[in-house]
């Protein structure tokens, strides 16, 4: 008999359970211990008991999902008002429709109840509260495009496909690091600061990221002043089939907008891969919205190679 309730102080190893029932499953790190859970999610200041479901069939945890909250506007707190379910997990020996399809519903039942007037099914920056270090690459990848059960799942139940993503991965051991004029000229009028555990620019900031090794890339002129691109690197340190061998994900990249395309992103970027090397990274992994035909095409030229594709659904939904 299947029973369906809320998450206890009790339930960690049954979470645990859950999640080691999915080896293999794209973006998720195998295998879960229940250190790295409570040290990624249930930690968490925003982490709300009421909003974890966990569904057993005669004692034995078959399911789970969670539901969540983006960042407010000035991200100095949450915000009721974005709601998101990052995260489904049904043991795959267990019809996934139903049981899935109701876990979605009672997740989605909690965050109209706390306020939502927007849901979104999987997760990607800036709302993504949980998941980043579990699932084991550069960010908690969404739904992935060749999933059909969750696509489905979400379809069903009246999302619509908000954003599509492509995961990318550069192989640090390549010989495809930009070495054209332009760089050198860049490489003797700009210096490239390293700044190892930059400071947390906020407080969803510090909750999201705090817990890994950062390090921020500035590109500033040789002469003094402010930095015109930086690139902001985590180090990812568990080995999964999503990143073999130590790696490192490429979270932000920005170029102040009066330098765009002049090629400064490529130089920064391939300055930044060097100094990976150097350290022992095999790898960068990156997601791209693919709505960002800049950054797709960035990524394609610097010979980084697509590993994957991931969507992001959302419904927009009534409060109460």
């Amino acid at each position: 008999m299947l029973l369906f309730r809320t998450f206890r102080n009790t339930d960690p190893p049954a979470v645990a359970a859950i999640w080691r029932s999915w080896a293999g499953q794209h973006g998720l790190l195998q295998p879960i211990s229940i250190d790295l859970l409570e040290q990624f999610l249930f930690s968490k200041p925003y982490f709300d008991y009421r909003g974890m479901f966990l569904a057993f069939d005669d004692g034995r945890p078959v399911g789970l999902a969670q539901a969540a909250f983006g960042p407010n506007e000035k991200r100095s707190g949450i915000s009721t008002k974005t709601g998101l379910v990052p995260l489904v997990l049904v043991r795959p020996e267990y019809e996934q429709t139903a049981l899935a399809g109701e876990l979605v519903a009672r997740c989605e039942q909690y965050l109209c109840q706390r306020g939502a007037e927007v849901i979104y099914g999987g997760a990607r920056r800036p709302i993504d509260p949980f998941f980043l270090g579990p699932s084991g690459g550069r960010e908690f990848p969404g739904i992935v495009e060749n999933d059909a059960a969750m696509m489905d799942l979400y379809q069903a139940r009246g999302y619509q496909i908000d954003q599509r993503a492509s995961i990318f991965r550069f192989a640090l051991g390549s010989s495809r690091l930009g070495g054209d004029r332009r760089q050198l000229q860049f490489r003797r009028r700009m210096l490239v600061q390293v700044i190892v555990d930059p400071p947390a620019r906020d407080w969803w900031e510090a909750c999201t990221l705090g817990d890994f090794s950062l390090t921020r890339f500035e590109l500033v002129p040789r002469g003094g002043g402010l930095p015109l691109a930086y690139a902001l690197v985590r180090a990812i340190e568990w080995q999964s089939e999503f990143v073999e061998g130590p790696a490192a994900g490429l979270l932000d990249l920005a170029v102040d907008s009066s330098w765009r395309r002049q090629g400064l992103a490529s130089f920064l970027l391939s300055e930044a891969f060097r100094a990976l090397a150097a350290q022992g990274a095999a790898s960068v992994e990156t997601q791209v919205l693919q709505s960002n035909v800049p950054g797709m095409a960035l990524c394609r030229r610097l010979g980084f190679e697509e590993a994957g594709r991931v969507v992001v659904f959302r419904k927009d939904v009534t409060p109460g």
